[in-house]
């Protein structure tokens, strides 16, 4: 039986032994080694690159690997099987699905700004941001022979004197700690619980210095997962961090991931990776940076698509995809932090923001509470650029919403140097039209050298080739310079940096099927958009306000985005980037009793449309997929430099 051994960069070696003809791509799934495969392993990202050290794999040649690349060892895994001993190595790069965990710097206005500014607009609109959560603080007389009272009637009368409730819920998690508890602290203790009308539930007992009760909102993407910690009294973020969802090594789109969940033991490596890789590692993280305990977090919310939500709470999301598009739910209630195993209070229940439908889930009602168009006179537009497009449109008076199937490329995926927005990411673009050079915005400290590009850099970059004339309308190269290279097929590629100028030893560039990989997604964007517009009898004249919404980096280029047809040609000052809406709706909910009942009302009140079945969509997208568009009277002020 052969033994294959990953080398892992950074980290120490993996053995496993196999069967003669293994895929190696699947082969590093069961050894749990993480190797990038947005195209979950049919060969079309050319991401998932190892290179051979030692022994021999069948492989399957690929236009992703040069020949010079090929004798020097590089392959990809899901081209390569398994035929005898071999040693591969793994190498650490950028787009790989364990991107650093990051956690947030706390004093920066910025981070702390967004979650102030969604307060304030939400209590203008009549949100109130309180909650039934409470720590007290009791001091009981201890027992003795003439003072027999058990410990729990000890307890519940100090909490019935305390808060003048009635009744009093001591679960089984709190009993059977509660003797060691008060004689530790000498029956002066903590009781941390939910008030509910006249009952107080305890959900944890703790020494008296312990009083922190604790909120934690989460973001579960399909490509990223963020989070934070929130004082559930004051609203306060205690910490925040982000890291990879653990699932892309299983496929960048949520399709390859619903067709891995329906494998034999599917649905367990699926919830594995998010809760067990994913979640629990930033949780724990987060708290060592606050010095809390993790069951001090007494209550959670996910902000999710339905694909992420199934995957999550482990049901099979198979109907997602399959006509007539059924998900098992659209809104969950009852579930708690114990019947996932997360690192919380056991009894904290985690709420779901509801799904709308197949394809637009929780993360748009999160973000569509916090942009409270739900409460204005003016149409307003709502997009949330992700590996799927969603959008939604209305006012006060109705919503309608839809999805696209952007796919991953506004986070980096499907582009052969694409990367989300981390350190070394190229996240802004100007290009000088008579040099053809291009002077870059790279995210991380001063003096990082680039490693690939994110959403907004590949927005920028598109943009200003297409405006300096350096690519047509079909995004073909037509302008000859230093900066544009060709391989030996003829393909064009506009060079970013070369291999001495990046961080990995291997250029920066973006080539034209990257580039038709890009406008294939801004016209799914722009094409969604036109078909709801059409579908209430209304045209881009009617919209009031615009507001973007996505990690696609710390901010996108408004103009550049019109410029390419992406978004509609409207008044600049209409648009408004909003950051992570579905993490802001997250935590509003979290923190208020009165947001979490209008996520869900948002999400029963509004029409959902199914751009996959509705006439005229596909004709729309086609006529999308230009630069700008095939129709130039959409976008009058779009301009391309000759």
């Amino acid at each position: 039986m052969p033994k294959v051994v990953f080398q892992i960069e950074g980290s120490g070696p993996v053995t496993i032994s196999c069967n003669p003809g293994d895929n190696l791509l699947e082969l590093a799934r069961r050894a749990n080694v993480a190797i990038d495969a947005p195209c979950s392993g049919n060969g079309s990202c050319g991401k998932c690159r190892v290179k051979l050290v030692e022994g021999v794999l069948e492989t399957i040649p690929s236009r992703h690997i040069s020949q010079e690349e090929m004798e020097a060892g590089w392959r990809l895994s899901c081209n390569c099987k398994v035929v005898g001993d071999c040693t591969v190595f793994v190498p650490d790069i950028a787009s790989a699905y364990r991107s650093r965990m990051k956690t947030a710097d706390l004093s920066s206005p910025d981070e702390i700004a967004i979650f102030e500014t969604c307060q304030e607009q939400l209590k203008a609109s009549g949100i109130v941001f309180e909650n039934q959560y409470r720590a007290l603080v009791l001091e009981m007389a201890e027992p003795t022979l003439d003072d027999t009272m058990p410990d729990n009637e000890r307890l519940t009368w100090a909490i019935q004197e305390a808060l003048g409730v009635e009744k009093v819920e001591i679960p089984f998690s709190v009993m059977v700690k509660l003797a060691s508890t008060l004689r530790e602290h000498h029956f002066r203790v903590c009781v941390k619980g939910e008030l509910k009308e006249n009952t107080f539930r305890c959900m944890e007992i703790s020494g008296p210095e312990d009083t922190a009760i604790v909120g934690c909102a989460i973001d579960i993407g399909t490509t990223t997962v963020t989070m934070v910690l929130t004082d559930l009294v004051t609203g306060k973020l205690l910490a925040k961090g982000s890291s990879g969802n653990g699932q892309i090594r299983y496929g960048a789109d949520v399709i390859n991931r619903i067709i891995e969940q329906g494998r034999e033991g599917g649905k367990k490596k699926l919830q594995d990776a998010i809760v067990k890789e994913t979640l629990n590692p930033i949780i724990a993280s987060l708290c060592r940076s606050a010095n809390i305990s993790a069951r001090s977090i007494l209550r959670l919310c996910v902000a999710a698509n339905t694909t992420m939500n199934h995957l999550f709470v482990g049901v099979d999301a198979e109907p997602v995809r399959m006509e007539p598009y059924i998900p098992s739910f659209f809104g969950w209630k009852g579930l708690l932090a114990g019947d996932l195993k997360l690192p919380a209070n056991p009894l904290a229940p985690v709420l779901i923001a509801p799904n709308i439908g197949s394809y637009v889930g929780g993360d748009i009602t999160a973000g569509t509470l916090v942009t409270t168009l739900w409460d204005a006179d003016e149409m307003s537009l709502f997009i949330d650029l992700g590996t799927n497009g969603e959008i939604v449109f209305g006012n006060r008076d109705f919503m309608m919403s839809c999805a696209c199937s952007a796919g991953p490329a506004f986070e980096g995926g499907d582009i052969s140097c694409g990367m989300r927005a981390t350190d070394g990411a190229i996240e802004a673009c100007t290009i000088d039209k008579e040099t053809m050079e291009p002077t870059l915005t790279i995210v991380g400290d001063a003096g990082q050298k680039p490693v690939g590009i994110c959403g907004s850099g590949i927005i920028d970059i598109i943009s200003e080739l297409f405006r300096c004339g350096i690519i047509n309308a079909r995004g073909l190269f037509v302008r000859e310079g230093s900066r544009v290279l060709r391989d030996a097929h003829g393909m064009g590629r506009y060079l970013l940096a070369s291999a001495e100028e990046s961080e990995t030893g291997r250029e920066v560039s973006i080539n034209e099927v990257d580039i038709d990989n890009f406008i294939r997604a801004k016209g799914a964007i722009f094409s969604a958009i036109d078909t709801m517009l059409s579908a209430v009898d209304m045209t881009v004249d009617c919209i009031d306000r615009v507001f973007v919404a996505g990690g696609i980096g710390s901010g996108i280029n408004m103009k550049n985005s019109v410029n390419i047809g992406m978004l509609p040609d409207v008044d600049l000052s209409k648009y408004q980037y909003i950051g992570n809406s579905s993490l802001t709706g997250a935590y509003a909910m979290v923190m208020s009793d009165r947001a979490t009942e209008k996520c869900h009302e948002l999400g029963a009140n509004m029409t959902y449309l199914e751009l996959s079945t509705h006439p005229g969509y596909m004709d729309n997208f086609v006529a999308a997929c230009f630069l700008p568009h095939t129709d130039a009277s959409l976008f009058p002020n779009s301009v391309q430099e000759m």
